[in-house]
């Protein structure tokens, strides 16, 4: 089987290297005309350092020297489009996503890995999923939801009050708010408990095998690919290094003709003949991710069907978003209706984007207090006025309209957006405008760019929400203190399209992300509950941020994992606000 796939792959890129060559030597470049950084490998372009967990410092030099829209050399001489200009942005997420989808690779692994759910479908299906699934995002839904949060908050306040009883001490934050994300999806998602969130209690094997992928090292990644070849809607989470050049290959080359080679049970015992540790690693992986979000489906279509179970008895008290989601999908019509398979491939993508890109973003929002403590007083003084005048919680309305908390958070999610590019593909011939002028090669200025079929852009959010000429010399400064007064013209004049306070953070059109009411929300109940009762202070470790697809944090101590790894972990010193 190793060498049938070894010759389909040779043959594969023999055909690739033959029409790179020809488009390199015969056929016309259409951006020939633009800027952009020369290309450092035939194979590989500039893939490696656009891609690097490094940081985002290569993207930073990239656009101060080349400006809002330039090439970029692909794999194997092909030619990106790197792009952050606001009015470019628009026509590609709002007005023109009849061209500009995503990537036809990007959707195929995704219904690989997830199902055919959200991220993995385009056009009328995504149309469909989204009418049934707007109900349970809907301010309405997140009124009813607030006590769940709560009431998960509250349990991971008291779990760290034990932890610093007797003064301070240094604690992995990031640890906890991926529990805490964690478990807040499972509540408010599917009515279903993960983690109890006491100190030291054993891992739900759902959490620990998301912990185990996080940790699958480069060289074990083609085992990866080989089960994503021969399996179907496993539910396993494909980062950023399926993006590395050496594992694109394999994606591009084999999965869109040999995913559906064979029937599921074929290609299973495929994968569990072969004598591969490392890809029956990943299959175990994927079978408890896939167990447990079967199990979580059935559950709640048990609860659904029964008419004498009382549903406020559930976990989430009958108010999760899956609970919510199959009462739509029952009173749809016959064309709206989705199908089991499609509501079962929601429950790992909602777990997946709900749990890794807010608990990061929240991880840092405290790492971030912890450095301004100016600011962190200023919080917690508004914090506990408005818990002053009320009995027990904040309400949703009260929590959402404090202005420095909003202020806190808005600026957090602008400055460090936890997905910080995405990318599109052209699947018909277009055109983008810019708001600023192009400067060509040869010193012209042109105010639009022609997009041929095929050419794949790479949307940087990060660069859009830190762009000097909107947000001001100190765009690269977390300031929260900028939300506190009306926006410069700038902000408002360059009509950037995104769906959350003029920032790309949560990007803008059909394909935004259908929870940023939800993170918003999980944002604001922690930082209140927690900001209220501790005192955050550095560590004095060097925190490393590595981009990973999302922005993770590490630090340059960390202790290596068993695959040779630095740990994910942000300590941060905590105390109580008032000790006994």
């Amino acid at each position: 089987m190793a060498s049938v796939l070894i010759q389909v792959l040779s043959v594969f890129a023999g055909t690739w290297f033959a029409w790179s060559f020809l488009k390199r030597f015969v056929l016309k470049d259409p951006f020939a005309h633009l800027q952009g950084p020369p290309s450092p490998s035939v194979i590989t372009g500039c893939m490696e350092m656009l891609f690097s967990k490094e940081g985002l410092g290569y993207h930073d030099q990239l656009v101060k020297t080349y400006g809002r829209l330039f090439r970029v050399p692909g794999l194997f001489n092909s030619t990106l489009i790197y792009v952050y200009d606001p009015k470019a942005l628009h026509h590609i997420l709002i007005k023109d996503t009849h061209i500009f989808e995503e990537g036809s690779d990007f959707l195929l692994t995704n219904k690989t890995v997830w199902g055919k759910g959200l991220v993995a479908v385009v056009g009328d299906d995504h149309r469909r999923q989204r009418k049934i699934l707007n109900p349970a995002f809907s301010i309405k839904h997140m009124r009813e939801m607030t006590p769940t949060f709560y009431g998960i908050v509250h349990k991971l306040r008291d779990s760290i009050t034990k932890q610093v009883s007797q003064g301070e001490e240094k604690i992995d934050i990031l640890s906890w708010m991926t529990r805490t994300a964690l478990e807040l999806i499972g509540q408010s998602g599917f009515g279903y408990s993960f983690d109890n969130l006491e100190h030291d209690a054993p891992e739900h094997p759902y959490s620990a095998s998301i912990k185990n992928y996080l940790y699958v090292p480069q060289s074990a990644l083609l085992p990866l690919h080989v089960l994503l070849v021969f399996t179907h809607d496993l539910a396993i989470l494909i980062r950023s290094a399926v993006n590395a050049p050496l594992i694109m290959l394999p994606r591009i080359f084999l999965l869109p003709y040999v995913h559906n080679l064979g029937s599921p049970r074929f290609r299973r015992a495929v994968i569990d003949a072969l004598p591969w540790k490392g890809l029956h690693d990943v299959r175990d992986i994927a079978d408890v991710m896939d167990k447990t979000a079967v199990e979580i489906f059935e559950s709640s279509k048990r609860a659904l069907k029964d008419s004498e179970s009382d549903m406020s008895q559930r976990v989430g008290g009958g108010k999760d978003i899956m609970s919510i989601l199959l009462r739509e999908n029952i009173n749809a019509s016959v064309e709206d209706k989705l199908p089991d398979e499609e509501i079962l491939a929601q429950i790992s993508t909602f777990i997946f984007a709900g749990m890794d890109t807010t608990s990061n973003a929240l991880a840092r929002t405290i790492d971030l207090l912890g450095e301004h403590q100016d600011i962190q007083d200023k919080l917690r003084k508004e914090i506990s006025e408005a818990c002053g005048s009320h009995e027990g919680d904040l309400d949703y309305d009260t929590l959402t309209q404090l202005p420095f908390l909003d202020a806190v958070c808005r600026e957090s999610l602008r400055l460090h957006p936890p997905s910080p590019f995405i990318m599109r593909e052209a699947i018909a011939d277009g055109v983008l405008p810019v708001s600023k002028p192009i400067i060509t090669k040869d010193g012209r200025e042109i105010n639009e760019v022609f997009v041929p079929k095929g050419t794949m852009l790479f949307l940087s959010l990060h660069q859009c929400n830190r762009e000097p000429e909107i947000w001001g010399p100190d765009a690269a400064e977390w300031n929260p203190e900028r939300w506190m007064s009306p926006l410069p013209s700038t902000v408002t004049d360059a009509r950037i399209p995104g769906i959350y306070s003029n920032m790309m953070t949560f990007l803008g059109g059909p394909r935004s992300c259908i929870g940023f009411k939800f993170s918003q929300l999980e944002m604001k109940t922690v930082l209140s509950v927690l900001v209220q009762r501790f005192k955050f202070a550095p560590s004095g470790k060097k925190v490393v941020w590595q981009n990973n697809g999302i922005m993770q944090p590490t630090t340059e101590d960390a202790p290596l994992t068993a695959m040779g790894l630095r740990k994910l972990h942000l300590p941060v010193h905590i105390s109580l606000v008032n000790p006994e």
